[in-house]
């Protein structure tokens, strides 16, 4: 959902959760794969085909 642009708040809103959690989620991610922003972490998760529905 990163991938595709979405906010944190419309995440939280798909997956009924806060969008504070969303946000934690993302950046624990970021720290996990070494990455700084969204940018990296979309651009990521393009090349690895993660951005299908």
């Amino acid at each position: 959902m990163v991938a595709k642009g979405m906010s944190y708040r419309q995440i939280a809103e798909r997956l009924v959760l806060s969008h504070r959690t969303v946000q934690n989620h993302v950046q624990s991610t970021l720290r996990k794969l070494h990455m700084h922003n969204r940018v990296e972490l979309t651009r990521y998760a393009i090349e690895h085909g993660l951005d299908a529905d």
